[in-house]
């Protein structure tokens, strides 16, 4: 018989949520998570990865939820996740995950990946002739630095986009615009781990098209369109075939999201896999808070 009985915390056991200055108190969706790890007696505080002040040491986990000003100052941001041992999503996963290069390599292992040409700067490119198109720097979070083009009329601002981008010696990444997200919408799959501790499927959301012409600077994560959805068994099979191909395996992640998109054939592609940062959708999912809570409090 399955027990019903909750992980509760060890006797002072301490949990970092880690976050950023622009959210002191966590990002609404990470309330929750929040109140499901005090409710089993877990000491949690919101930290900023940048805080001077902060004693990592004194944490048994630090989970990394919302520090979404770390792009500028990826290099930093890396150091720091290298510099606290109990850090989840691990550090080198962070390093690997924080660079969006990872999906030439994934579809270089044959996984159905959107589509991607990077642009390192001094590199030249040359814009598709038409349709539509995305630019966006390798590193990037909430859709910061993004833009939305129709080719041939926007082919100037695409080209200074990229020229943009190149300038400050970041590497530009364009993608075809997958039409398929202004009526179907983007799915994204969340999971956690399961009572074995290894990652289970725990819930989706479909979120709306957000991107509607070039780079207009940064977008709020607050304003997107957000639904709960059941995947598709095509959406499931590509999940599982993208969680197989993560470096070091699986059982070392806290949580995982993957980001799909249909194709042209409407078949599902690969737009990102979050490892570091991403909202999951706790909100919107019942039991989802208290399933990461406990997979939290298993890891102590």
């Amino acid at each position: 018989m399955t027990s019903s009985i909750r992980p509760a915390a060890r006797e002072n056991s301490r949990v970092a949520l880690v976050t950023c200055d622009l959210f002191p108190d966590l990002w609404d969706d990470d309330h929750p998570l929040r109140d499901s790890l005090r409710e089993r007696g877990a000491e949690v505080d919101a930290v900023r990865w940048d805080d001077p002040a902060a004693d990592w040491a004194s944490y048994d986990l630090v989970v990394i939820r919302s520090p979404w000003d770390y792009v500028p100052r990826r290099t930093d941001f890396v150091a720091w996740a290298r510099s606290v041992p109990t850090l989840l999503n691990p550090a080198d996963i962070i390093e690997w995950n924080t660079d969006k290069r990872y999906l030439g390599e994934l579809a270089g292992a044959g996984l159905p990946v959107t589509p991607t040409d990077f642009v390192a700067p001094g590199q030249t490119w040359t814009a598709p002739t038409t349709g539509q198109w995305v630019v966006k720097p390798t590193i990037s979070a909430g859709s910061q630095d993004t833009g939305r083009y129709r080719l041939p009329e926007q082919q100037d601002l695409a080209e200074a986009h990229v020229a943009r981008l190149q300038a400050a010696g970041r590497i530009a990444m364009i993608q075809p615009y997958l039409a398929a997200v202004d009526t179907e919408g983007e799915s994204a799959l969340i999971y956690t781990p399961g009572p074995d501790g290894e990652l289970a499927f725990s819930h989706s959301i479909r979120k709306g098209a957000m991107l509607t012409g070039p780079d207009e600077g940064n977008i709020d994560p607050g304003s997107e369109q957000i639904t709960p959805r059941t995947p598709s068994e095509a959406e499931l099979d590509v999940a599982a075939r993208v969680l197989e191909h993560i470096p070091g395996g699986t059982n070392r992640l806290l949580y995982a999201r993957i980001d799909l998109i249909p194709g042209p054939d409407g078949a599902p592609l690969l737009v990102e896999l979050e490892l570091t940062e991403p909202s999951l959708f706790l909100t919107e999912a019942p039991g989802a808070a208290t399933r990461l809570a406990d997979a939290i409090l298993a890891r102590l």
